[in-house]
């Protein structure tokens, strides 16, 4: 669905791509020069052979039929090819040095571009898409750019500039047999154009269907466990086969479309040098030409149908290129996240108050997923949000942060929109401890620390000792310097989760969100972790999203929503005296856990 965005029809997609392409180049010009004349060089030269050869043959024959052969003339041709052969080779390596050069910088623009464009795409783009074709743009469709640009901008140059010369070295050596030799370009033009109105539709479904097949590796690949546990791998494997099958067709057709123009190549090139061949033959009988000439004639002939068969075999090449940009270039015109101005007066996040003031969102093309949200929370204080699944928990730390903009509405800290605050200076008071735990490949010390960078040991030592992670690291074989791989193996879950408390612990920011931080526990770590979270909320303000109510008992307001609107608001206390929803909520998750006394006993 996505990938094929952006691409208007075959024709000008194509024009309007390769423009934009080849304007990626621009900053490397000068190697690009270079190039182009190493290039001119090297078809000069190719081009001059077969006229030498020619005057070589004629200097043979005329030596066989006269009065001898004039040795030091014939070795003075020959000596002059072998050096134009050795010359050419030096520029043809020259030119294939430059081109590498330049596309090679042309694919490291475009993937830090790309790179950083990911950091300025809303949370939202990312829901909207699968992972696996995001990743398919800024890896497969930029590899295949590279091969497909480096081999074009060599092989493409050069065959135009031999075609060139080699016609107009025909031209000088005899019109007539030129004027054969050009019978069959009309007709091969023609095939020229009507395979590449038909190929580019074929290589961008071929580029999508990529993406489609990614999307899934990488989908089979982070549920394996869960595919093995229900015994869905023939399913999957079913549901991999037809994706399999789909990219096989669209692939097939894709190369068969631009492979069918070489073969009518080379048969126009064979039907060509047989005409060429019989006039020619003629004309030396006749008289109007020497064996020489028509000897160099026919390599100019082969020079001049070989560029137009290479042209015509890069044609798949240039519409599996333009295929793979264009896919590329509308990840890259994606609606960003519209900056803030950067005031410098801004007030620091979490100074003061936190207000919702009837905040309405809702996904594109689905009902609001919250509703008229207005609360305020004072400075310091613990805020809990609870609701079923889908109540909007997540949507409203979403909002806060400003993963998400509201659709009416606004919120404001300190009495100023955060809608008017460039979000990296929002965010950079807000420590996050979400649902997932998320690891990247590094030691347990560099997960840590990726909340303070420059945190010193003593410094991530202390958290982890707050946050209980210290003792379970220490009898690791290599503790701190234990290396994490897959994201977070070879930890338990739970082990994982309080890494990412330790990380938040560490950042030492003034604003804690804490989105489930307690889901993948045991009861009596999470004892532990009610502990650690009470020294971490000390002086901050912080908002807690939880299931188990017991975790949020000591919370200074709690917020309870259903169906993305906030029904109950108002302390533990004061909600159960109300006996309304949260009554309901919590005496449903804990009555089996009550003792006689109607105490909780996780609570004890």
């Amino acid at each position: 669905m996505t990938g094929t965005a952006g691409i208007e029809s075959p024709e000008t997609g194509f024009r309007t791509t390769a423009r934009r392409l080849l304007g990626l180049l621009r900053p490397f010009r000068r190697p690009m020069l270079g190039a182009l004349a190493a290039t001119c060089a090297f078809a000069g030269l190719n081009v001059a052979a077969p006229k030498y050869l020619g005057d070589a043959t004629d200097v043979v024959v005329d030596g066989i039929f006269g009065s001898g052969i004039d040795q030091e003339r014939l070795a003075i041709l020959l000596m002059g090819v072998a050096l134009i052969y050795v010359f050419a080779s030096l520029f043809n390596w020259i030119q294939g040095a430059l081109t590498a050069r330049s596309v090679q910088g042309l694919m490291h623009n475009l993937r830090s571009a790309v790179e950083d464009k990911l950091h300025r795409l809303p949370a939202t783009y990312f829901r909207e898409r699968s992972r696996g074709d995001v990743l398919s743009r800024a890896t497969n469709d930029i590899d295949n750019i590279s091969q497909a640009l480096n081999q074009i901008l060599t092989q493409l140059i050069m065959s135009v500039l031999m075609l060139c010369g080699s016609l107009a070295m025909m031209l000088w050596i005899s019109p007539l047999l030129a004027v054969i030799a050009l019978a069959t370009m009309p007709l091969s033009t023609c095939i020229t154009v009507l395979v590449a109105r038909r190929a580019q539709a074929h290589h961008a479904r071929q580029w999508t269907e990529t993406g489609e097949l990614n999307a899934q590796v990488e989908e089979f690949i982070t549920g394996h466990e869960v595919i093995k546990a229900f015994g869905r791998q023939s399913q999957t494997a079913e549901v991999f086969a037809r994706s399999n099958r789909r990219l096989t067709r669209a692939a097939t057709r894709a190369q068969f479309a631009a492979g069918v123009v070489q073969p009518l190549m080379v048969l126009m090139s064979n039907l060509n040098y047989i005409a060429v061949a019989v006039v020619g033959a003629l004309q030396v009988i006749s008289g109007a030409m020497t064996i020489g000439g028509i000897q160099a004639f026919i390599q100019f002939s082969r020079l001049f149908s070989q560029p137009v068969g290479q042209i015509g075999g890069l044609l798949g090449l240039i519409q599996s290129c333009a295929a793979s940009a264009a896919r590329v270039f509308v990840l890259l015109d994606a609606e960003e996240e519209e900056p803030a101005p950067d005031d410098p007066g801004t007030p620091a996040v979490g100074e003061g108050p936190i207000v919702f003031h009837d905040v309405t969102f809702g996904y594109p093309g689905s009902a609001p997923a919250v509703r008229n949200l207005s609360f305020r929370v004072e400075p310091g204080q613990t805020v809990a949000v609870v609701g079923h699944t889908g109540a909007g928990k997540t949507t409203l730390v979403n909002l806060l942060l400003r993963f998400c903009e509201p659709t009416s509405g606004r919120i404001t800290i300190d009495g100023r929109d955060i809608a008017a605050m460039p979000r990296d200076r929002l965010r950079s008071r807000f420590g996050v401890v979400l649902q997932d735990a998320w690891l990247f490949n590094g030691t347990i010390r560099d997960n840590i620390a990726y909340g303070l960078p420059g945190a010193g040991d003593n410094e991530i030592v202390a958290a982890a000792e707050a946050s209980h992670v210290d003792r379970f690291v220490r009898s690791l074989p290599c503790g701190y310097s234990t290396v994490l791989e897959n994201g977070g193996e070879p930890l338990s879950q739970g082990q994982r989760q309080l890494i990412t408390i330790a990380r938040a612990q560490l950042a030492g920011r003034s604003v804690l969100v804490l989105d489930e931080a307690t889901s993948s526990v045991d009861s009596r770590t999470e004892l532990l972790i009610r502990k650690a979270m009470q020294r971490l909320r000390r002086g901050r303000t912080s908002f807690v999203i939880a299931h188990r109510l017991s975790t949020i008992r000591n919370a200074d307001l709690i917020l309870v929503m259903d169906q993305g609107r906030i029904v109950e608001q108002g302390t533990h206390a004061e909600l159960l005296g109300a006996n309304g929803y949260y009554a309901r909520l919590y005496n449903a998750q804990f009555s089996s856990r009550c003792g006689r006394t109607g105490v909780l006993e996780a609570d004890r």
